[in-house]
């Protein structure tokens, strides 16, 4: 099978197609042919790692070693079964995350069948399925402790990346009045996607404003709690992506639930294909995405 393999830790053009050995799934896993996946900031990131943070990184990820596999999100088509296996069968379309370990920029994947993947909505391609367990399981993860009910004011900074586009959307699904901050470039579109108001970063200080939040929302690990405090209603609440989270199936499941409802949609900047890999990293290295990046894959 074809393979995107980080040779070289750096610079995009480290990566390099391959041809591997397709894996095999044990008698708990699921073989998933992958039809689409995306590049993340964090793939990117773990790309650019110099040896000592790798190190510490790699310990927790399954090592970030010569040849090692990134991607996580992935959407796609069950292929085979282990023997043990009751939740899925073959046919199944599904969509999910491969954890820590990665390994989605490949056109095979092996997983357990209790990892944090389900079928995939019904109203949404392999492309748009598989920009969502990251971004929309972040936001829903760091959001739903805030228990954000009608009528609240939720200010999202970053309301056009990855996790902000979902953030802003869960918001709007739970009743909030949202204001999105990104740049002037997105702010038509995002306040399409639902935002109540927009603030363009670039010529506005949204601190500097007298308008009062329930919740603050960072979504790009840009803003501090501190320099929002004057910002918070009583009881308000300041999030941020920067905040650990642990994979849910059963939120995946929910996020399923409301875009099959047609409440939540996933946003695409662009589409490469799995040849085009190393153009797609210089891409999402210039911080200019919108949504987010998809890898398409053409089996033969």
């Amino acid at each position: 099978m074809k393979a995107v393999v980080v040779k070289k830790y750096g610079s995009p053009e480290g990566l390099q197609l391959v041809d591997i050995e397709k894996p095999v799934p044990r008698e708990n896993e699921i073989l998933v042919k992958i039809h689409a996946t995306t590049i993340t900031f964090g793939d990117a990131a773990l790309r650019r790692m110099k040896l000592p943070v790798r190190l510490v990184f790699g310990f927790f990820m399954g090592g970030l070693r010569k040849n090692k596999i990134l991607g996580h999100e992935f959407a796609g088509e069950v292929e085979t079964v282990g023997s043990e296996v009751t939740m899925f069968r073959p046919g199944d379309h599904v969509f999910g995350s491969a954890g820590m370990n990665g390994g989605t920029h490949a056109e095979y994947i092996c997983l357990p069948e209790d990892a944090m993947v389900t079928i995939k909505p019904s109203n949404m391609t392999f492309e748009e399925s598989a920009a969502v367990p990251i971004g929309g399981h972040t936001a829903l993860y760091i959001l739903k402790p805030a228990n954000i009910q009608p009528g609240q004011k939720v200010l999202v900074y970053g309301a056009s990346g990855s996790v902000g586009t979902y953030a802003l959307q869960l918001a709007k699904y739970w009743g909030a009045e949202v204001a999105g901050v990104c740049s002037k470039s997105n702010l038509e579109w995002v306040k399409d996607l639902g935002a109540d108001n927009v603030i363009d970063y670039t010529t506005e200080d949204f601190t500097q404003n007298r308008e009062t939040y329930d919740v603050i929302f960072d979504a790009v690990h840009k803003i501090s709690s501190k320099q929002c405090k004057g910002l918070l209603k009583e009881n308000g609440v300041f999030l941020s992506v920067y905040s650990s989270t642990n994979e849910d199936v059963e939120n995946l499941v929910f996020l399923r639930e409301i875009i099959e409802a047609g409440k939540l949609k996933a946003v695409i900047d662009c589409r490469f294909s799995l040849e085009q890999i190393v153009e797609a990293h210089r891409y999402v290295d210039t911080s200019r995405k919108k949504g987010n990046v998809v890898i398409t894959f053409n089996h033969d």
